[in-house]
């Protein structure tokens, strides 16, 4: 499948969401393609940080934009198990070529913050792009979620009223761990010292997203 991790709002975790999705895939016996379609490249650093720390990431990287996102990628497509695109944080031309030839769109959203305000964009643009790409299904993801049961609770009954957007059951908390373990170029399944509440989350939302069936 191809999944795309995109949004308006930059901040949200579209990338740690990409390139832990990325690595658990690769880790499951998959053959993987990155795609970084974000102008800020954090993507492609993450590779970097990786392939220093092991020695081989373990996947494929490159870094596309605009067009060539989606024409690069029908022409990739068949050599690869599953790729997986960090579009980034705003509506871009690399963001909806990314969705042209997505089977699955993930947008990360922190409760209690700006990211919430930004569902209308998030749904006009799913829209739009749902008319070019019949086929494209769209969830949502509850990030660096702070432990306020309400908050959450709200949030996810806010997304709940999208007519586009269906909000993934498992989320994922506000970590430093997951930060630390990106900045090796790593997931917190790999990072030491272990954190095993942040490994079971992020293992919980891997088996949620590997378990969505593309359209027929």
């Amino acid at each position: 499948m191809i999944f795309t991790a995109g949004g308006i709002k930059g901040g949200s975790g579209k990338t740690s969401l990409a390139v832990s999705l990325t690595v658990l895939l690769a880790k499951s016996g998959k053959d993987v393609l990155l795609v970084d379609a974000d102008d800020q490249g954090t993507a492609s650093d993450f590779s970097v940080w990786r392939a220093e720390t092991l020695g081989d990431t373990g996947y494929t990287s490159v870094k596309l934009s605009g067009l060539s996102v989606r024409n690069e990628v029908l022409k990739m497509k068949e050599k690869y198990d599953h790729i997986v695109i960090d579009a980034g944080g705003r509506d871009t031309a690399s963001q909806r070529a990314a969705m042209v030839v997505s089977d699955i769109f993930l947008v990360p959203f922190a409760p209690r913050s700006f990211d919430m305000w930004t569902l209308e964009q998030v749904e006009q643009l799913v829209k739009e792009m749902e008319i070019a790409n019949p086929k494209l299904q769209s969830y949502a993801v509850l990030n660096k979620v702070d432990y306020n049961q309400k908050d959450i609770a709200e949030g996810r009954k806010y997304i709940e009223e999208s007519e586009v957007l269906t909000v993934l059951q498992n989320t994922l908390n506000e970590r430093k761990a997951f930060a630390n373990a990106a900045a090796a170029g790593l997931t917190v399944m790999e990072y030491k010292p272990k954190n095993r509440k942040a490994i079971a989350e992020l293992q919980a939302l891997f088996d949620e997203i590997i378990s969505l069936k593309p359209k027929a």
